[in-house]
């Protein structure tokens, strides 16, 4: 991401957002401190934002001649954007791929003849118990396809779309990328060296991008990833919940504790490389 301008001026930045964003820049706005920054989340529109950047500072008052961020009421219907445009306006390729491959692995998983073929393709080892899949990587990160009821998915796509829908559109999709490899490859080992390979789901994922969030967005409101302390108490109470008796169901407690740790390392790299690229 580029940063393009600095302010405390919530009316100035507001104005400049719209502006930018009705041409077709792709920008967000974070908070630092007291500090509003603009940034443009789309590296080839640099010279397009910054050259509109350039028209404002001719002719400041093209800023206020930006319509409006909310359609009045009496607006068509048409202008409205369905359900499924809204949904994938928070989300990047790479979530709504993914998404869409653990629903088909799911609804894979309903058919007889379907489901020995997948769990054994997909599960981290279910040839030992003991040896590491170096003949066949792509089992280090296969288990988190895997999902075993309707509220297991539910709850993992949920949060896989919320969190990391939000994170890829601000950070982009190479980041996302990086970051499921580095927190799947930790939470289904972490899983298989505790309880062998017969596990699966999306869990320690979220928790990695949970805990990312956290790091990331801390104190940020303005954050895309800002989490409210009742949601992070709550995520926190679920994962200690798991390493009890009092659940319906099982949980793989490992993967989720080993996915929160490695999504806040991830979160403390990102902050780290963040600092030093403003410098």
């Amino acid at each position: 991401m580029q940063k393009l301008m600095s302010t405390e001026d919530a009316e100035l930045m507001a104005k400049t957002y719209r502006f930018l964003s009705q041409r077709g820049v792709p920008v967000t706005v974070s908070e630092h401190g007291s500090q509003l920054e603009l940034w443009l989340t789309v590296a080839s529109y640099s010279a397009h934002a910054k050259a509109l950047l350039q028209e404002l500072k001719h002719h400041p008052e093209l800023l206020d001649q930006a319509e409006p961020a909310h359609t009045p009421a009496s607006a068509s219907s048409h202008a409205t954007p369905s359900l499924l445009k809204q949904l994938l306006q928070q989300s990047g390729w790479f979530t709504a791929g993914y998404a869409l491959l653990v629903v088909l692995v799911f609804a894979g998983l309903q058919v007889d003849a379907l489901q020995e073929p997948i769990l054994y393709a997909l599960l981290y080892n279910p040839d030992s118990f003991e040896q590491l899949p170096w003949a066949q990587p792509w089992r280090l990160l296969t288990p988190a396809l895997l999902h075993f009821s309707a509220m297991h998915i539910l709850f993992n796509v949920f949060w896989w779309w919320y969190l990391g829908g939000r994170f890829e559109r601000y950070y982009g999709s190479k980041w996302l990328i990086l970051t499921y490899v580095c927190v799947a490859l930790v939470s289904n080992t972490a899983q298989f060296m505790v309880s062998g390979p017969y596990f699966g789901g999306l869990s320690g994922v979220v928790y990695g991008l949970f805990g990312l969030a956290v790091v990331v967005a801390w104190n940020r409101p303005r954050h895309p990833l800002f989490l409210p302390r009742g949601l992070i108490i709550f995520m926190l109470a679920w994962l200690l919940l798991g390493y009890t008796d009092l659940l319906w169901v099982n949980v793989a407690n490992t993967a989720h504790t080993a996915g929160l740790v490695s999504g806040l390392v991830v979160g403390a790299l990102i902050q780290w490389l963040s600092r030093f690229s403003t410098k």
